[in-house]
């Protein structure tokens, strides 16, 4: 049955109304802490257990993952997306509720995802359709922070793969260190922009016209200083309004909007008119808080150690490809 259901959707990617092209939909989300209820000894998981002060339950977990598989079929809407980059996804367990036995499982979704030395055990994935998307192969980048004495942070994930068209598609996962820890905080951040930087250097070094997106969850607005240190003789370009005071992004923070999450796409990507020009944001209404004066939040998961029920405190970015 599944296999027919996936032959099934590969031929609607040909049906499409008006479209000339299969549609190649991508999505990038900061899915906040999304953990099983199971304790892991090796990590710092304490808080998200059915005894701790959040009491975070299985039936809590479970919704969790109905909730963003609810997210990912409204992004797609006919088609799902062929790429779903997710920041903050603590395990194989966890990804393997969202791709073998939640809603999203007859879209037949494979996964790719980092085993990092974070110390809660929060990763970065990569949901594919192997239709869309033929696995050539991945690969963590390891922050070196611990060689510094610093904290240990999240890897950076790369996968490429073959699409359709016979193309060959990069694509990097990330979630930067946040703005908080003061002095230490700040230079892991910058290590971290660093690695990104060496490497995607290297790679458009050995494939000047590679096909290349790096997207996810940097903690930093477009003016932040990790952006120039990320790109700084690295031909990408940051898809996200260079705005200052923006009206709307992915985070909002005490009344303030912020784009704190990129699709950055390399010059060979763009230049080949191959992405669309903009991002689009996903904020369906049952994910918003809504305030007195009429504007909204994201509905997160927690406020604090409350239970708030919502999916997430990070709004979902997609964009599509046309081959």
């Amino acid at each position: 049955m599944r296999k027919i259901i996936l032959f099934l959707l590969f031929l609607s990617l040909f049906t499409l109304g008006s479209q000339a092209q299969p549609r190649f939909r991508a999505v990038t989300w900061n899915v906040e802490n999304l953990f099983d209820a199971r304790h892991d000894t090796l990590k710092q998981d304490g808080e998200f257990l059915p005894e701790s002060e959040r009491q975070w339950t299985w039936g809590r977990y479970w919704r969790k993952v109905e909730d963003v598989s609810r997210v990912v079929m409204g992004i797609g809407g006919e088609v799902p997306p062929a790429l779903v980059a997710l920041q903050e996804v603590e395990n194989d367990s966890v990804m393997i509720a969202l791709t073998k036995r939640g809603p999203l499982r007859p879209i037949g979704y494979e996964y790719v995802m980092t085993d990092c030395p974070d110390m809660r055990g929060v990763d970065v994935a990569l949901m594919y359709q192997p239709l869309l998307f033929w696995l050539l192969g991945s690969e963590s980048w390891r922050v070196p922070s611990m060689d510094y004495g610093l904290r240990p942070t999240r890897d950076l994930l790369h996968v490429w793969g073959q699409t359709l068209c016979g193309d060959t598609l990069h694509v990097v996962v990330c979630h930067l260190p946040s703005r908080l820890g003061g002095r230490m905080g700040k230079r892991n951040r910058r290590l971290a922009a660093e690695t990104l930087r060496n490497k995607v250097d290297s790679l458009l070094s050995a494939c000047p016209d590679c096909k290349l997106v790096v997207m996810g969850d940097f903690n930093a607005p477009p003016s932040d200083a990790v952006f120039r240190k990320v790109l700084r003789s690295v031909p990408l370009v940051d898809l996200v309004p260079q705005k200052r005071r923006p009206v709307e992004g992915t985070y909002r923070f005490q009344g303030n909007w912020s784009w704190i999450d990129h699709v950055l796409v390399s010059s060979g990507l763009l230049f080949s008119q191959q992405v669309r020009p903009s991002l689009r944001l996903y904020a369906a209404p049952w994910m918003r808080r809504m305030m007195s004066d009429g504007t909204w939040y994201p509905r997160r998961t927690y406020m604090g150690t409350h239970y708030a029920g919502g999916v997430s405190d990070h709004v979902p970015l997609w964009f599509d490809l046309v081959w």
